[in-house]
């Protein structure tokens, strides 16, 4: 087996959260103002001075409303987690827009001192790292897919030395490389309410055995009729399972 072989077949992933005090960035605190919102990437690619992204926003038109006024705005920085505004260029093209969805293609030049977190991780990383995303609530969180070799505990100390105020760093997991995406594929199918009472479902032990919850304790926790509550969760175990035959089996 030769080196480069050796290298793919030690191919692991870490995942990494960023989290925003209120205050710290003006688009995470709109994720924290609308609980329905969230953005999940579905393809980044990052070169030697360029990172160019699609992203796709979930959430109701309201949370998709302030989302589009600070995400859209070329004079601030998106991505950047070292400073809090800078002088790099960025474009964005939303190529889909629904009620409660959108798609938008971000393409913004990297420069010293105003990093995205992909060029970062591609200059001490290596070449080969696959990134996805996803922003909820006050974090911003990454998986990175990479060769196993690399020294991650030094990354992570070079990342957190270059946090700005307001922005702290933790690592969730080191793992062996696996299930890549299949969340997101999921996810991309559901819509504001579903994720709102899987949540909720998930957070008050609906799916832990015994239950500790039942669909009418849901429906008081979330202020919604039962039928409602009952119809989401059903609505959504559908589509996980009848996605999940569909890309495995």
């Amino acid at each position: 087996m030769s080196e480069s072989q050796a290298e793919v077949d030690e191919t692991r992933e870490f995942e990494f959260v960023l989290q925003f005090d209120a205050g710290a960035d003006s688009l995470m605190d709109v994720f924290r103002q609308y609980e329905s919102l969230s953005v999940w990437s579905s393809a980044i690619f990052v070169g030697d001075d360029h990172m160019w992204r699609l992203d796709h926003a979930k959430g109701t038109p309201e949370a998709l409303d302030a989302f589009d006024e600070v995400f859209l705005d070329e004079d601030r920085c998106n991505e950047c987690f070292d400073v809090v505004n800078c002088e790099t260029t960025r474009t964005y093209h939303v190529l889909d827009r629904g009620e409660t969805s959108r798609t938008v293609y971000t393409l913004r030049r990297e420069i010293s001192g105003c990093q995205s977190l992909p060029s970062f991780l591609h200059r001490y990383v290596s070449e080969g790292a696959i990134f996805e995303s996803r922003r909820t609530g006050d974090e911003y969180r990454w998986r990175v897919l990479y060769p196993g070799s690399n020294p991650i505990g030094e990354v992570y100390d070079k990342i957190e030395s270059s946090l700005r105020d307001g922005v702290t760093l933790s690592v969730t997991h080191i793992t062996s490389a696996g299930n890549w995406k299949a969340t997101e594929r999921v996810a991309a199918n559901f819509s504001p309410q579903q994720w709102r009472v899987l949540k909720a479902a998930v957070t008050h032990g609906y799916y832990e055995r015994p239950r500790e919850v039942s669909v009418k304790d849901l429906a008081s926790i979330l202020d919604e009729p039962r039928s409602t509550v009952q119809y989401q969760l059903r609505t959504a175990e559908d589509r996980i399972v009848s996605q999940f035959i569909e890309e495995t089996l």
